[in-house]
């Protein structure tokens, strides 16, 4: 997508329609919510012979088809002043205003038939909302980046003249290359994450046996295999090492794949104080933020991010979460899906303003706080033992052998955690094997708290919670755990201090 100057008509408070087209998408949509009502209804709708569940069916898809014609008809959308007004129902008739500086995520999406048709998706979401203010399906591609032009520059991102007069193409931050797209595929479990979901499904809906037969036919195969090269058991553990190893290959060359269609043509670009992410192969998808917007930022280092020496930097926004299905689905924001460590700290550097990146200092948890994180994995190694020694006798003692690796885990985590604070950011670092950084500003908190298990007492010891106006039940919590009691006192009263007198920022 490429940003065109706003048409002179912008601006004009004129009513529109959507695109013509956008009944068809309309219905589209609504077919994929009633997809498998309709699959149902003809498949298990009887036997009958005269058709009755395939007229019911096409019945349906006729009501459909009418509904989004009629809307159609009935949407209009007009830019007058500093506001986006929208008119639309069928039945009940609503009249709608959207101040430009209430919208502060703006996204264009682009599928395949989207890009077919030349035309875009628009949400735009406020900051307290639980779903988009607008969703408007679909607009011709040109009039909708038009409209993302004419937020950006009225909206809350843009405060000075200077901004508004910014070039439209922006200021390149982050571009990823087709090899660093590959590093990330290589890198993610979302190839695995897919293959577990299709296999949940298939199991639901495939017969009872058709796994069985599968998983019958594969055993043959590989003992099959393993039997012809005479090798007995060596030759049998080296055919299913064979087998798992193939199996991780395909499904790593499957999260390439998925990358590869994901975060194609990845662009961060910096357009005054307002972010814009570009991405997508066939589905191009193109999301805008304020920069005030943003309420805590997220590190992320696994091992392998470590092997290939990247890390992965995401961020929680005001309006990110919602209560419907499919802002619960959405994935956080990313600003660099893969980047090298250095390139991360450079982009925080220059967009947390007067914030130096990373801290020098770092405080430590409690001494103790490793023999506080070893808990949980004794209380796994027991329920691991115990469910093994059900089934195989005394072998099942080989469970608390995950002592050790949860020993090195915990004393690992314990030496890595730690806190910095200082006169504008609050920051944790946690982890060993999956390494997190996470912060946020001092200005973006909202509530404190201190919580205390009973083991918590026990060890004398802490953990102070941070909320921000992103904090969602699906990101991860800013936290401060396991700090000497007295010292998690003492910076709740520092930070609660600060967050009552500063005035919040979202």
């Amino acid at each position: 997508m490429t940003t065109p100057e706003a048409p002179p008509s912008a601006a004009a408070a004129e009513e529109r329609r959507l695109h013509p087209w956008s009944w068809l998408f309309v219905l589209l949509g609504s077919l994929r919510q009633f997809l498998i009502p309709l699959l149902v209804l003809v498949v298990f709708g009887g036997r009958r012979e005269d058709g009755v569940q395939l007229v019911a069916a096409g019945v349906a898809v006729a009501i459909l088809a009418l509904v989004s014609v009629w809307r159609y008809f009935t949407y209009r959308y007009r830019i007058d002043g500093d506001s986006l007004f929208i008119r639309s129902g069928v039945l009940e008739r609503s009249l709608r205003q959207v101040p430009f500086s209430r919208i502060h995520n703006v996204e264009l999406r682009q599928t395949l038939l989207h890009r077919l048709f030349g035309v875009a998706e628009v949400k735009l979401e406020s900051a307290g909302g639980t779903k988009p203010e607008a969703q408007m399906r679909v607009l011709k591609l040109d009039d909708a980046l038009a409209l993302e032009r004419l937020i950006r520059h009225r909206g809350p991102g843009a405060d000075t003249a200077a901004e508004v007069d910014a070039p439209d193409a922006g200021e390149p931050l982050l571009a990823l290359s087709t090899g660093e797209i590959v590093r990330l595929g290589l890198i993610s479990n979302r190839g695995m994450i897919v293959v577990g979901a299709a296999f949940a499904l298939a199991w639901q809906v495939l017969p009872d046996n058709a796994f069985r037969q599968v998983f019958d036919y594969v055993r043959r195969e590989a003992f099959g295999y393993a039997a012809q090269l005479n090798g007995g058991w060596a030759s049998t553990a080296l055919a299913l090492a064979g087998l798992v190893l193939l199996a991780l290959v395909l499904l790593r060359a499957f999260s390439v794949l998925l990358a590869l269609l994901r975060y194609h043509g990845f662009e961060l670009r910096e357009h005054g104080r307002r972010l814009t992410v570009e991405r997508g192969l066939l589905a191009r998808v193109r999301s805008s933020v304020s920069r005030r917007r943003i309420q805590a930022w997220t590190l992320r280092e696994s091992l392998l991010h470590r092997l290939f020496r990247r890390r992965s930097l995401g961020i929680d926004t005001a309006g990110s979460h919602g209560g419907d299905g499919e802002q619960q689905r959405r994935d956080p924001p990313e600003l660099a899906p893969i980047a090298t460590p250095e390139a991360c700290d450079a982009l925080l550097r220059h967009l947390l303003d007067g914030v130096h990146w990373p801290p020098a200092d770092w405080r430590p948890l409690h001494r103790h706080a490793w023999l506080r994180l070893l808990l949980g994995d004794v209380v796994f190694a027991a329920l691991l033992a115990a469910g093994l020694g059900w089934y195989f006798g005394p072998w099942g003692l080989l469970g608390l052998l995950w002592l050790p690796w949860g020993w090195l885990l915990a004393t690992r985590h314990a030496r890595f955690a730690g806190y910095h604070v200082d006169a504008t950011l609050v920051a944790v670092r946690e982890g060993w094997w999956s390494r997190r950084w996470r912060f946020a500003e001092i200005d973006k908190l909202q509530a404190l708290s201190l919580q205390q298990s009973p083991l918590d007492r026990r060890f004398g010891m802490a953990s102070l919670w941070l909320d921000t106006a992103g904090a969602t039940p699906m990101s991860v919590p800013l936290r401060v755990r396991y700090l000497p009691e007295d010292e998690a006192r003492a910076l709740a009263a520092t930070l609660g201090a600060e967050v009552a007198r500063r005035k919040l920022r979202w």
